[in-house]
């Protein structure tokens, strides 16, 4: 907490007959915002002093005729607690229902206020949530290589984004380089803790709720390695997903305001599911990104359940005074 004190001088007392004055003791108090929370203004006259006004104490301007020179003036901005948001994202997925053997992770971010929250941790399978992170590649590589995206590589795109089609994200990862492209991308996103799948395994990438929120900031925020030509077409992709697939952290809106990609993938070896969800949804007049991901689902529909629960608690933290 900043200090700032100002002294000023006492008056002396004339030379003639002296007036005995009590010393009189006036606080005022001002209350202001301030970026960094409130402010409290305290003013203090002492030993003939007046009450200093709040306009002077809070702008520092000097005293006029009518307000004397005597007394102290303290200004000492408290910052008011901030809301600990993911000690409420804790306490709301405590109604989630986990099953044995599964996993969940969720991230969220208010895009309005900045603040953020997460819950769960460790690394999962992207399963088809990483064919954003493959047109997110692919743009970037268009652009550093000064290029439009050709048509095939456009109808590539929307199969993959709208319909999930797996062979059209197969032709995309062979385009950016399999893993080293989306790895030299994602190096540029700040997505650190994600490795691309071996060869063309793809969907066996695996990923990080935090970063697949900073992946969702490339694609939706304005401080991005990619160019708004590049954000809009990507997020124009995501808000036409098809009917069958609007499931996920889309559960989590107030209505039609979201643009998403989900995945899913059963497991050969454990016939367990992966099910994740990433995106952007408008809620109570915020525009949220949320990531919910989770594994060892015993089937597809439970998987679901657990990230659309993930993502209606992550929203609710913001939601909570």
């Amino acid at each position: 907490m900043a200090s700032h004190r100002a002294r000023r001088r006492r008056a002396r007392p004339s030379s003639g007959r002296r007036t005995v004055l009590y010393a009189v003791v006036a606080s005022a108090v001002l209350v202001g915002g301030t970026a960094a929370g409130t402010v409290y203004v305290k003013a203090q006259a002492h030993d003939g002093g007046g009450l200093v006004s709040s306009s002077s104490a809070a702008s520092g301007a000097s005293p006029t005729a009518s307000e004397p020179t005597s007394g102290e003036t303290s200004v000492e901005p408290v910052t008011e607690p901030s809301v600990d948001r993911t000690a409420l994202l804790t306490k709301g997925m405590r109604a989630v229902t986990v099953a044995p053997g599964a996993k969940v992770s969720v991230a969220v971010l208010d895009l309005d206020s900045g603040e953020s929250a997460a819950y769960g941790a460790g690394s999962f399978d992207t399963a088809s949530i990483v064919k954003v992170d493959i047109l997110a590649a692919l743009l970037l590589q268009a652009q550093d290589a000064d290029r439009r995206l050709t048509a095939q590589e456009k109808t590539y795109a929307t199969a993959m984004i709208t319909d999930s089609d797996n062979a059209s994200a197969s032709a995309l990862w062979d385009v950016i380089g399999q893993a080293h492209g989306l790895d030299a991308a994602n190096d540029r996103f700040g997505l650190h803790g994600t490795t691309g799948g071996d060869g063309a395994l793809w969907g066996l990438t695996r990923t990080t709720a935090a970063d697949q929120l900073a992946l969702l900031k490339q694609v939706f925020g304005d401080d991005s390695q990619l160019t708004e030509a590049s954000r809009t077409y990507l997020q124009g992709l995501m808000g036409a997903i098809a009917a069958d697939q609007r499931w996920g952290v889309s559960a989590a809106a107030d209505g039609s305001g979201w643009a998403l990609k989900n995945g899913w993938l059963p497991r050969s070896t454990t016939g367990l599911w992966d099910v994740n969800s990433i995106g952007r949804i408008t809620a109570d007049g915020h525009d949220y990104l949320v990531a919910a991901l989770s594994d060892g689902n015993s089937t597809k529909a439970k998987g679901i359940s657990l990230v659309e629960a993930a993502a209606r608690a992550a929203v609710s933290a913001f939601s909570t005074a």
